[in-house]
């Protein structure tokens, strides 16, 4: 394992796992990262009874022992004590909650005949050219929806500074970072592998499936992440000394 990576992505998959002849359902979380030359590596997959914050502790703890120093950009789900446990592990890292997962988990509570409306609102802020932009649609936003749907507004606002890393970067990077839809890819990737499956026998029936599914994914990636020249540009000015240190 690198001692850094520039972006990491952090996510689970879930699975059905025999267990003293019962059926339990399984996480299995995966880490995702780019190294500095723009290459994807799959750091390192865990199995634990279901997802969470303590568990992801331990992950990063782990990935800490193997080696890894520090991660410039860490993408998560919205999971609660999420940011706390990667901070905790790496204090430096800039966190990136997904705009997706939140964007999701708000339509739950908007009744449906507001969504279409709401959505449109919503883009003010998360399309935003710049943060401050962003910041000036989050106040018009609760403005108009926030007596109606006050969990929402307040989920956004509570959010918001991990919400809203993205708007320090250029398109290229915002593309890369504000959703977790480059771990998802590859979820999606293994799941053609074991879609077939109903219930692993036990944790290593499943480790191993994935195991050999990713090293066959793996050995796809060939090449850096289109236009990672400019990317990693921005990533030196950006971070400087910690960027040329690792």
């Amino acid at each position: 394992m690198e001692p850094l990576y520039c972006i990491v992505w952090l996510d689970a998959m879930h699975y059905k796992v025999k267990v003293d002849g019962k059926i339990e359902h399984k996480a299995l979380y995966n880490i995702l990262g780019i190294n500095k030359e723009g290459y994807k590596e799959v750091l390192g997959m865990y199995i634990s009874e279901n997802e969470g914050a303590n568990f992801w502790l331990q992950v990063l703890t782990d990935l800490n022992n193997r080696g890894l120093q520090d991660i410039l950009i860490a993408c998560t789900d919205n999971l609660k004590g999420f940011t706390e446990a990667i901070l905790s592990i790496f204090p430096k890292t800039q966190v990136q909650k997904c705009i997706v997962h939140q964007i999701r988990n708000s339509l739950r509570y908007i009744a449906s005949k507001d969504q279409k409306e709401f959505m449109r609102d919503l883009k003010e802020v998360y399309r935003a050219t710049s943060k401050e932009v962003a910041e000036d649609g989050l106040l018009a936003l609760g403005e108009k929806w926030g007596g109606k749907y006050p969990v929402v507004i307040e989920s956004w606002q509570n959010n918001w500074e991990a919400l809203s890393q993205y708007f320090q970067y250029t398109p290229p990077i915002r593309k890369l970072i504000y959703t977790t839809n480059a771990v998802e890819g590859f979820h999606r990737q293994v799941r053609k592998v074991t879609k077939t499956k109903g219930a692993f026998t036990n944790d290593m029936a499943l480790l191993k499936l994935v195991y050999l599914a990713t090293w066959n994914i793996e050995k796809k990636w060939t090449s850096p992440l289109q236009n990672w020249s400019l990317v990693v540009q921005q990533l030196y000015i950006k971070f400087g000394e910690r960027f040329l240190w690792n």
